[in-house]
């Protein structure tokens, strides 16, 4: 009997993670870790999408994981986007990660938080193919300590 019940419940928990683990909305989603938590002033972190429907709007996120030691509230961020006609467009970003109190945003125990922040929402994407993401962080300082994981996520 003992056996017949540690046989299911493998199977439940392999139903489990199955269905959760799903995620039809996402067309990319990538994160990329900073080597030792030392973002340098001209390092780019790039993220190549490939866009083939047109007619669909997206959501575009900015996934950002810091220590709680990160010595600053907010962060701001170069976003370079290389349309498959090659034309290139530049945005500054600005992502708040602790609030005026000093208290972190976000989720996650212990020393790391992480946070997504919506960039577009209902965008779309008028040309088909390659579009090129590059991040670069823009603090003013030659190397940014206390971000651990920098990512991109596109959903329909």
């Amino acid at each position: 009997m003992f056996l017949f019940y540690k046989k299911n419940s493998w199977l439940l928990v392999l139903l489990f993670f199955t269905l959760t683990s799903c995620d039809s909305r996402r067309v990319f989603e990538e994160n990329k870790a900073i080597t030792e938590g030392k973002w340098k002033a001209k390092e780019k972190i790039s993220f190549t999408v490939a866009i083939m429907d047109t007619s669909l709007a997206y959501n575009i996120y900015l996934n950002i994981r810091n220590v709680k030691d990160y010595p600053y509230s907010n962060l701001f961020l170069f976003l370079d986007t290389k349309f498959p006609d090659g034309r290139i467009s530049r945005d500054t970003l600005e992502c708040l990660l602790a609030d005026y109190d000093g208290r972190w945003l976000g989720s996650g125990a212990g020393s790391v938080k992480f946070n997504q922040f919506l960039l577009q929402k209902s965008v779309y994407f008028h040309q088909k193919g390659i579009y090129l993401f590059k991040l670069e962080q823009a603090m003013r300082v030659n190397e940014l300590i206390g971000i651990q994981d920098i990512g991109l996520r596109i959903e329909k």
